[in-house]
């Protein structure tokens, strides 16, 4: 059965697609929920006379995934979690928990459902994860699994260690102009 989509649905194609799809499911799931219609001759007049408006719709959605990925390339994305001896974790991380971290850290929405978990997260420690933003746009998630505390005494000892060395490096610019006078 043919059908016009009027939403991206993963697998088979974006808004405007005409894809052939198995009765049943558009019955029971792509015709209620007004993801797709019918591919008639009229239906299709009407898609052609729409194209334009999608093909900016689309520039729009890339450009924007284009952003998001710009933004969350290169970040390192910390996922608390409770930690048991040698680095397990007390259960998994989930991909719902994944979003809630880069909602926290970077300030960004996405969508769970985008993640891809090859396997679950059951360790503490560094993972990667993809995230597929929008069709062929997909970006690498750096995560930092670990306990919430032991983090936070992480960060104020490398914030004190820096403190350190910006003192250190103060005190050699002053005894080179002390020298120099």
């Amino acid at each position: 059965m043919k059908v016009i989509l009027l939403t991206e649905l993963p697998g088979k194609g974006g808004e405007g697609d005409i894809v052939e799809v198995a009765p049943g499911y558009f019955n029971n799931y792509l015709g209620p929920q007004r993801m797709a219609i019918l591919a008639t001759k009229g239906n299709i007049k009407q898609l052609e006379q729409r194209r334009k408006n999608i093909a900016k719709r689309e520039e729009v959605r890339l450009a924007n995934a284009n952003e998001l990925k710009a933004a969350l390339e290169g970040k390192e994305i910390f996922v608390p979690a409770r930690v048991g001896e040698e680095g397990v974790l007390f259960g998994s991380v989930t991909a719902g928990m994944i979003a809630d971290a880069v909602k926290a850290e970077a300030d960004v929405e996405i969508d769970r459902k985008r993640l891809v978990l090859r396997q679950p997260l059951k360790t503490a420690g560094k993972h990667e994860v993809e995230l597929s933003i929008y069709r062929d746009v997909k970006v690498n998630l750096e995560l930092l699994v670990g306990d919430a505390a032991e983090r936070a005494a992480a960060q104020a000892a490398e914030a004190e260690a820096d403190v350190a060395e910006e003192a250190a490096e103060e005190a050699v610019e002053e005894t080179a102009e002390e020298a120099a006078e």
